[in-house]
């Protein structure tokens, strides 16, 4: 049986270039950081989780709620092939149920934070904006798009971006290793961004320079029905 099963919908990627430094010493071990293009990336990403079951097990309150996290991508090579996945600097969420069970059998860095969001939709554009607060303050993620969906060409950016099936991370001096089953997502084309985080609250000194640069794409994905399997210790 999966570990969970929901819908991760709508989903706002902001897309920023960092020098590979920053990064390395969250690489959890025996994974080593992947890059597009030569490009390392770290993505913001707010979407919805929709219909969440935990062993299968809808938990009362907790179906339906915003999720906002920073990651980066790597990979792991297994036999003559290299796993594609993401590590996680934090995830925030509203409910302090999800953060204990990730935090306790994921390893993952939770973060139990008071969040709203606010999708509209005509046929012309979409808007969807996810929000947060640190310390009393607000953050916000938030695009319009065209409200028509694209397919998602091989070997683009937002293929590599979005397309990551395997969630790494580290416990003490291990790594844990779970797979994330869906199918191939679709995007709205962004038309408008708008991105006012307090990164350093919100994700350390270590981030504190995103607030000062731009991201060098954002991405609106539809997402899907999902399921996240078992972890396994490497």
């Amino acid at each position: 049986m999966s570990f969970l099963k929901a819908e991760w919908r709508k989903l706002v990627m902001s897309n920023y270039e960092v020098n590979p430094k920053v990064l390395l010493p969250f690489v959890p071990k025996g994974t080593e950081l992947d890059y597009y293009d030569d490009k390392c990336y770290v993505s913001l990403v707010g979407f919805m989780f929709i219909n969440t079951k935990l062993l299968g097990v809808k938990v009362p309150f907790h179906t339906n709620f915003e999720e906002v996290n920073l990651r980066f991508y790597v990979k792991r090579k297994e036999g003559d092939k290299y796993k594609r996945g993401v590590v996680f600097i934090k995830e925030i969420v509203p409910k302090p149920a999800i953060t204990f069970i990730a935090n306790t059998v994921y390893k993952e860095n939770y973060q139990t934070l008071p969040m709203r969001h606010n999708w509209h939709f005509n046929e012309k554009e979409i808007k969807v904006s996810y929000h947060w607060k640190v310390n009393g303050e607000s953050n916000t993620i938030a695009v319009e798009s065209e409200s028509k969906l694209v397919a998602i060409e091989p070997n683009t950016k937002i293929e590599f971006i979005a397309e990551h099936y395997w969630g790494y991370a580290k416990d003490k001096n291990r790594t844990t290793e779970y797979e994330v089953k869906h199918p191939t997502w679709k995007y709205y084309p962004v038309v408008n961004y708008t991105i006012d985080i307090d990164f350093k609250a919100t994700y350390g000194e270590s981030f504190s320079f995103l607030k000062s640069i731009e991201p060098a794409s954002v991405f609106l994905l539809e997402g899907s029905k999902i399921s996240v399997e078992n972890k396994t210790v490497l």
